[in-house]
């Protein structure tokens, strides 16, 4: 698999990573046994950058990778490029969350997900949601102290603007940011991709197949009980009803390549940007060898072009969460 570089470090990760969320929650009830062969399938297939938090699942997504590092001890962790995130405090059972970015909460959680996952070293630590009350000098003067206690290897952050960008990267470098993007989600193409190209910052785009919208494999009548999905406005009465002819439209232009919905959603992430790097998550190992084909397709810039304009934003209905899942996102 292609492969491109995690900020000015000189580190590189495979062009598609995974996103390893729906294996604990948000999705449906999830198989952790069933997760950890997906989890050697992919590393099988080339991917080596996998993507956790510790709000997934309330720790047992970090959990749930330290027990798939331990299956080969150092030898595996070599091959691999961790990240995971602070910042998002919620109760079990609950959606509803708070931010916190101060720096005695940004030690301790590091701290937290360093055993849950079992290693030395975090790869990439990002602030998952920002807490404006926290001047983001002084948040990023905390995780910096961490790259320097060895904690951390690379910072990012989630879900910011890019004056916030900015203000951090003249406090210590910035190897990414991560933010929702896909051909139904595309707020970083008002700046925020420019930006990140001219610092240097890899852009890692998360929910690039529209939380499997994208798919035309999903139906909110047929969600299982515990899915957020079943309230996410995209998802929900006449909203979805617009998008599911946008995504009827990419079938047709899918099938006629030979390509499944999701292989051309992600080509066409892979296509525009060269500091892009999606990481699609799922349960599902044919799903995921889709996913990872996807990354030797090339679209021409005519069909990127076609694409572009079928998924103008104007077209897209629906905020991309409800309410309590815009905290944090600026």
């Amino acid at each position: 698999m292609q492969r491109r570089s995690l900020g000015s470090s000189g580190t590189t990760v495979a062009a598609l990573g995974l996103g390893c969320m729906g294996m604990s929650e948000f999705y449906g009830a999830s198989d952790d046994a069933k997760s950890l062969e997906l989890l050697a399938r992919a590393v099988d297939l080339g991917i080596d950058f996998l993507d956790t938090a510790d709000t997934y699942g309330l720790g047992h997504n970090e959990r749930l990778l330290g027990d798939f590092l331990r299956r080969d001890g150092q030898a595996l962790r070599r091959k691999l490029v961790i990240a995971t995130k602070f910042g998002i405090v919620r109760e079990a059972g609950k959606y509803e969350r708070r931010i916190d970015n101060s720096p005695d909460y940004i030690r301790s959680a590091c701290e937290a997900s360093l055993r849950r996952l079992g290693v030395d070293t975090i790869d990439l630590y990002y602030c998952h949601r920002r807490n404006p009350e926290t001047p983001i000098e002084e948040t990023t003067g905390a995780m910096a102290d961490l790259v320097l206690a060895g904690k951390v290897r690379q910072i990012g952050f989630s879900e910011i603007s890019t004056d916030t960008l900015r203000r951090a990267c003249a406090v210590h470098p910035v190897a990414a940011v991560q933010s929702e993007y896909s051909l139904w989600s595309r707020e970083p193409e008002q700046g925020m991709l420019q930006a990140c190209a001219e610092l240097g910052v890899t852009f890692v785009a998360y929910s690039p197949l529209g939380r499997a919208f994208l798919t035309g494999t999903v139906h909110t009548e047929e969600l299982p009980d515990g899915d957020f999905r079943k309230i996410n406005p995209r998802f929900t009465g006449e909203a979805e009803a617009k998008n599911r002819r946008l995504v009827d439209a990419l079938g047709r232009f899918s099938t006629a390549r030979n390509l499944t919905n999701a292989q051309v959603a992600l080509a066409w992430l892979l296509g525009k940007h060269e500091h892009v790097v999606p990481i699609p998550g799922t349960r599902r190992i044919a799903y995921l060898e889709q996913n990872v084909a996807a990354a030797e397709h090339r679209l021409s810039l005519a069909e990127i072009d076609e694409l572009d304009r079928l998924f103008d934003p104007a077209r897209v209905a629906g905020a991309r969460y409800p309410a309590a899942g815009m905290v944090g996102i600026e």
